[in-house]
C-alpha cells in the first residue's frame, strides 16, 4: 500500500488589502477543509503562488497550516526552492513543523539535462531529513524523464512517490506499470482533476487538485466512490465538476479562477500577486459569475446566492424583475435533491 493516499488540497495563499498574507482567512480556511474531510493538505504548491512569496513567506505559510492542523490531518508541502542547500533547508523546516513529506518540482527556469535532473534528486535523496514526492509539472519547470524516475524511485528510500500535472495519463500508466509493480508502496498523485477517475481506474492513489479547496465536498465523494470501485457513479461526477474545473483554469492570471471560487466559498483571499488588464478584469467577473452558477447546481447556497445575485444585476439592467430569496432557496433544494438521487 502507498504511503500517501487520497486528496491533498493544494491550499491557496489568502492576502489582505496591502497584499500581505492574510493568516487569520488563511487559518479559517484549513479548519474549513479539515471539517469537510478532505485527506490532507498542500501548502506552497502553484496556487498558493510559492514562486510569487519571499523564502519567508513561504516557511510562514508552512507554519500557519502546520499550527492549526495540529496533527489532524498530513502534511505534503512543497519545498521547491532555486538551489540545492535552500532545498534542503526547507526540508528540515517541514520535518520540525511535523509534515510528512515534501514535494519537489524538477529545477525550473534553466534548462538542464535529464542526468543533472537525476543527480539533483539523488543529491536530495541522500540528505534530506524527510520523504521527498517528485513533483513534474513541464509547463512551469523542467519535465523529469519517466526512466529517471524510475531509478530513482527504485534507487532512493527517501523518495516515497510522485505528483503528476503532466496532463499526460499514459505517462502516468506507465510510472504505474514500471514502478509499483516493483515497489507497491510508491505514491502515484495526479495533479490534473480532469483526471483523477481515470487515473485512479488504472492503479493512482489519489492526487493533489485545486478544485477541492473550492468544492472539497464533491472531490472528496468522488475520490471515495472511486476508491470503492463505483467506477459508474464516479464517472458521472468527474463529468459534473469537469465545467467548473474549466471556468476556473481557464480565467486570465492563474490563479485567479480558482481566487473567485474561493470567494464563492465565503472566504476574502484577495487577489494574485500580478496585476491584470480591464479586459482580463472584465473576463474574470464573468467567469465568477459563471463559477458561482455551476457551484450553485451542487447545492451549494452560498453559490446559488452569488449566482442569484449576478442574474438579478444583469436582469435588472433589462427590466427585468430580481430574483427572491424564496428563489434561491428553491435553487438549493433542488440542487441538492438532484445531487442526492444521484449520488
Amino acid at each position: 500500500m502507498s504511503s500517501l493516499q487520497g486528496i491533498f488540497v493544494p491550499t491557496i495563499a489568502p492576502y489582505d488589502a496591502s497584499g500581505r498574507l492574510n493568516e487569520s482567512e488563511l487559518r479559517r480556511i484549513v479548519n474549513w477543509l479539515i471539517e469537510k474531510g478532505v485527506s490532507g493538505l498542500y501548502p506552497n504548491g502553484s496556487l498558493g503562488e510559492f514562486i510569487r512569496l519571499s523564502y519567508e513567506e513561504r516557511r510562514r505559510v508552512v507554519n500557519i497550516i502546520a499550527e492549526e492542523t495540529r496533527g489532524r490531518v498530513p502534511i505534503l508541502a512543497g519545498a521547491a526552492e532555486a538551489n540545492l542547500d535552500l532545498t534542503l533547508e526547507m526540508c528540515g523546516h517541514c520535518l520540525d513543523l511535523g509534515c510528512v513529506a515534501v514535494s519537489i518540482t524538477g529545477p525550473y527556469y534553466y534548462n538542464v539535462s535529464q542526468e543533472a535532473i537525476e543527480s539533483y534528486f539523488r543529491k536530495l535523496a541522500e540528505h534530506s531529513p524527510i520523504d521527498i514526492v517528485i513533483y513534474n509539472i513541464p509547463m512551469f519547470s523542467n519535465e523529469i524523464s519517466v526512466p529517471v524516475l524510475k531509478r530513482l524511485a527504485l534507487d532512493c528510500p527517501r523518495i516515497i512517490g510522485t505528483k503528476d500535472s503532466s496532463k499526460d495519463l499514459t505517462r502516468f500508466m506507465h510510472i504505474i506499470h514500471e514502478i509499483k509493480s516493483q515497489r507497491p508502496d510508491f505514491a502515484c498523485l495526479i495533479g490534473w482533476e480532469e483526471l483523477l477517475v481515470p487515473s485512479m481506474f488504472m492503479g493512482g492513489d489519489g492526487g493533489t487538485l485545486s478544485t477541492t479547496g473550492v468544492a472539497p465536498e464533491v472531490m472528496m465523494k468522488i475520490y471515495e466512490t472511486a476508491k470503492a470501485g463505483r467506477w459508474d457513479e464516479a464517472r458521472e461526477m468527474q463529468y459534473q465538476i469537469l465545467d467548473v474545473f474549466q471556468a476556473m483554469i481557464t480565467a486570465p492570471n492563474f490563479p485567479e479562477g480558482f481566487r473567485a471560487g474561493y470567494e464563492i466559498r465565503g472566504f476574502n483571499v484577495g487577489h494574485a500577486r500580478f496585476p491584470t488588464s480591464p479586459e482580463e478584469d472584465t473576463k474574470i467577473a464573468e467567469m465568477h459569475n459563471r463559477v458561482a452558477c455551476l457551484l450553485a447546481e451542487f447545492g451549494f447556497a452560498e453559490a446559488a446566492k452569488a449566482c442569484a445575485a449576478s442574474n438579478s444585476a444583469s436582469q435588472s439592467t433589462t427590466g427585468v424583475s430580481s430574483i427572491s430569496q424564496v428563489d434561491i432557496e428553491r435553487i438549493v433544494e433542488e440542487a441538492v435533491a438532484r445531487f442526492r438521487q444521484t449520488h
